[in-house]
């Protein structure tokens, strides 16, 4: 079975003014499609058609196979990054609102640490917080890599820092990219779904 582009679980101008319709016809519709169809075109001759996105992923990376990992990964990695933003924006509550109070702080530091880590990354990536060991860390990763290869590493949200997730709406300006995002639309609902250790399997097909 072919992998699919997910539709997105909000309306394409629903972020605006923090992330415009047009960047998400360009990101979404152009940029997450075209991992979409490239590795669909892969499957066949890898021997992996009728496995999930998520074995897919484990197997390039297991194989070393770059091509194939670097494509089914920016699927599953876009797929989480489209939960990870909302337009009812609302704090963190609950269990996820002690957690970040007993590993952070506060909503405040979580938030700056976040901030800093995604824009001090080097070049393309992604920013993350993740469960591991049972706190709450927040980390980065390079180009297509992403937590469905790291045992032990389970997301919550994540935030793209690739250019082409801020280049029409801020230019160059990641950090006021950043700040938008962290301070208007990111979702600490999912966040706090993806407490229970199933997030991988929330931006998984097949």
């Amino acid at each position: 079975m072919a992998f699919e582009l997910p539709a997105l679980p909000y309306a394409k101008d629903a972020l605006a003014p923090v992330m415009s319709a047009e960047t998400f016809d360009f990101h979404h519709g152009k940029h997450h499609k075209a991992y979409v169809d490239k590795t669909n075109g892969m499957l066949a001759e890898k021997g992996l058609e009728g496995a999930s996105l998520t074995d897919v992923i484990k197997a390039a990376k297991d194989r070393g196979d770059k091509g194939l990992f670097n494509n089914s990964a920016q699927i599953w990695n876009h797929s989480f990054f489209w939960h990870s933003l909302t337009p009812d924006y609302a704090a963190p509550s609950g269990k996820l609102a002690d957690m970040i109070k007993d590993d952070f702080g506060s909503t405040e530091v979580l938030v700056k640490a976040l901030i800093a880590e995604s824009t001090n990354h080097f070049a393309s990536g992604w920013g993350w917080l993740v469960l591991d060991g049972g706190k709450l860390k927040v980390t980065s990763l390079h180009d297509a890599d992403t937590p469905v290869v790291y045992d032990g590493m389970q997301p919550l949200l994540t935030i793209d820092v690739w250019e082409h997730a801020y280049y029409i709406d801020y230019r160059n300006a990641r950090p006021g990219y950043l700040e938008a995002v962290t301070g208007k639309i990111l979702n600490w609902e999912f966040a706090a779904q993806n407490l229970d250790g199933k997030g991988i399997s929330r931006a998984d097909q097949g």
